[in-house]
């Protein structure tokens, strides 16, 4: 495996940072991999750390290809649609360098979590870069919610078509922050759109639990990992691979 950071055309320090596994004689059936693009929350004033490169290592232990987006935030996202184009950029550069990068360009999903969540979400909905499938952990969809207090931002649930990529979804009861009705309003539209999905609301697991281990929910004092709610990993992957027929 190597790991490439590349800096991308955008305002402040956006970079796609690629963890990319080489073809080896020892996995014959591994030559070309599935891809992932990773968009961390962070209510668009910064990208989270603990929703970026634990995540791809995730996938990574899966056999993907990974790539973590670090998009315009802050003073720089003020104004909708700079977000976006950075995820389209990257999802441009990834299927472009498929071939050098060992990955198929037809099976590249994104997944984005809270306001990462929106991007993704917007990413399958209203742009023509579309992922082939989609993800959303604890997403921001509705206009109501701090992170989507983004100056020409759009609400989501009302853009999803028959053209939305097939989507998993996982959020928590207890989030505190993003309301379930976000997760439970995308998923009606996927439902009247015709596009295959996955929902799992878990009774706790609070906001940002991201891959739910104990490294990455270390930040609040005594706050307890929910084996529950980590559990989305495989069920996730274990939906991806069928899907892509990995």
């Amino acid at each position: 495996m190597f790991v490439e950071k590349i800096s991308m055309q955008g305002a402040g320090d956006v970079s796609l940072t690629a963890y990319i596994q080489e073809p080896s004689a020892e996995m014959p059936n591994m030559k070309i991999r599935p891809a992932i693009l990773v968009i961390p929350g962070g209510g668009y004033e910064f990208c989270s750390d603990r929703e970026a490169d634990p995540v791809a290592m995730a996938f990574l232990m899966q056999g993907y290809s990974a790539f973590v987006l670090r998009y315009s935030v802050g003073k720089e996202a003020a104004q909708w649609p700079n977000p976006l184009r950075d995820a389209e950029q990257a999802m441009r550069l990834i299927r472009s360098r498929a071939a050098g990068w060992h990955i198929d360009p037809e099976k590249v999903a994104a997944i984005g979590f809270s306001a990462g969540g929106h991007l993704a979400g917007a990413l399958a909905t209203i742009s023509e870069e579309k992922p082939n499938a989609l993800i959303l952990g604890y997403p921001c969809i509705l206009g109501e919610e701090i992170c989507m207090q983004l100056i020409g931002a759009p609400q989501l649930e009302d853009k999803v078509t028959a053209q939305t990529p097939p989507t998993f979804i996982f959020a928590s009861s207890d989030d505190g922050r993003v309301p379930i009705r976000h997760s439970l309003r995308f998923a009606d539209a996927l439902d009247v759109a015709g596009v295959p999905f996955q929902l799992h609301i878990f009774d706790q697991g609070g906001h940002g639990f991201s891959v739910g281990t104990h490294v990455v929910c270390a930040t609040e004092a005594g706050k307890k990992i929910n084996t529950e709610s980590k559990r989305w990993v495989k069920m996730c992957t274990d939906w991806l691979n069928r899907l892509f027929e990995v």
